[in-house]
């Protein structure tokens, strides 16, 4: 027969649940959104690895072995409270949204790689190549610009036919 008080009786004070749901919460999104950098693409097997880590590492603090089902709910319920508001702040606030989320970066412009913004992102050229033929594009040439996204994607606008130049030179790449 269960134990009906230690399953719904929480052990811990429910506001010390709610700001430790709170303070975990806000200092992994700091963690993940400003430390950590994005990538173009996918998320890598270290970056997984990375996630897992995390999550391993902070369960103790989030939890403070908590045993009741109240206890969890209400952490699960803070975690994906703040996940909400922090989602309404962007959405309703322009100022909030560019604090929360990276700004779209150009990787190539009229055909014209751009180096520095490579380097920053730590993007090589061999990874930058194959974003471009996935879109079916094989020289950077027939970009009119390349941009990753906020969330780590490349996007891709092509040039038009009459963007190339009326010789069809290829435009070279800027160190």
């Amino acid at each position: 027969m269960p134990d009906w008080r230690a399953l719904f009786v929480p052990e811990h004070s429910l506001v010390e649940i709610a700001l430790r749901g709170t303070i975990m919460y806000l200092a992994l999104f700091v963690i993940l959104r400003f430390v950590m950098q994005r990538q173009a693409g996918a998320v890598g097997l270290a970056d997984l690895l990375v996630i897992v880590l995390i999550a391993d590492v902070s369960q103790n603090a989030f939890s403070n072995e908590y045993k009741s089902l109240t206890e969890g709910v209400l952490l699960v319920l803070t975690i994906v409270g703040w996940n909400y508001g922090i989602d309404w702040l962007g959405y309703r606030f322009p100022a909030f949204e560019r604090f929360i989320t990276p700004r779209r970066l150009p990787l190539v412009v009229d055909g014209e790689i751009c180096w520095r913004n490579m380097r920053r992102e730590m993007i090589t050229h061999a990874e930058l190549m194959s974003q471009l033929r996935q879109q079916g594009i094989e020289d950077p040439a027939m970009v009119r610009i390349a941009s990753i996204e906020g969330d780590g994607r490349i996007s891709v606008i092509r040039r038009d036919d009459d963007d190339t130049g009326r010789d069809g030179d290829k435009r070279r790449e800027v160190a």
